[in-house]
């Protein structure tokens, strides 16, 4: 994974890449669609039947870059509104750290506007830490610390191996940068955010 930096705070040292989630019309599709075309391999599941009411979520890797494809199970609520008013697309660009706490601080701190205090979600594999700052648009970063978490994802989702081709592999390793659409004039206040958040 590629590693951010920060010469502020111990908890942004280690800030990684640990997925992107992409909120999308059809999730099954579209995981579907990243196995067969791109050689994704199937991950794990949660929907309806791990808990999870509302929504699916699929979750397919490459080497070390892993998407999670999230779909709405009904007209309404905050995926379908995005799907509508956006098409499919990158909802949360996650980051991985050693301390979720401390990073979320210190995002905060810096001016990030927080969504989600760091909350702890554990089943039989061990625990992990996520936090939510909001960031342009309607995009979000959740902020992830799974170093005492032996899982195949995350808790609430189950081992999934789905009965599909999936294709040679392209090579794809991870995620090494991404890039934001801000509106017009305000790029330099959102290079401005990074900086102190």
């Amino acid at each position: 994974m590629s590693t951010m930096t920060s010469r502020r705070s111990p908890g942004l040292e280690t800030l990684e890449f640990d997925h992107l989630e992409l909120w999308v019309g059809n999730a099954k599709q579209a995981a579907h669609y990243y196995c067969t075309a791109f050689g994704f391999e199937p991950l794990a599941y949660a929907g309806p039947e791990t808990g999870v009411r509302g929504r699916a979520s699929y979750v397919v890797r490459q080497n070390d870059l892993t998407l999670v494809l999230t779909s709405a199970l009904g007209a309404d609520g905050p995926v379908a509104e995005h799907v509508l008013r956006h098409g499919d697309g990158v909802r949360d660009v996650a980051l991985r750290t050693t301390d979720a706490r401390e990073a979320y601080g210190a995002a905060v701190a810096g001016g990030a506007r927080g969504l989600l205090e760091p909350t702890v979600s554990e089943d039989g594999d061990g625990t992990v830490v996520v936090a939510q700052i909001g960031t342009y648009g309607d995009t979000v970063h959740t902020i992830v610390e799974r170093s005492a978490y032996r899982g195949r994802w995350l808790p609430g989702f189950q081992p999934w191996s789905a009965v599909m081709p999936t294709a040679q592999r392209v090579g794809l390793q991870r995620i090494d940068h991404c890039v934001g659409n801000v509106g017009w004039g305000e790029m330099e206040r959102w290079c401005d955010y990074y900086a102190k958040a």
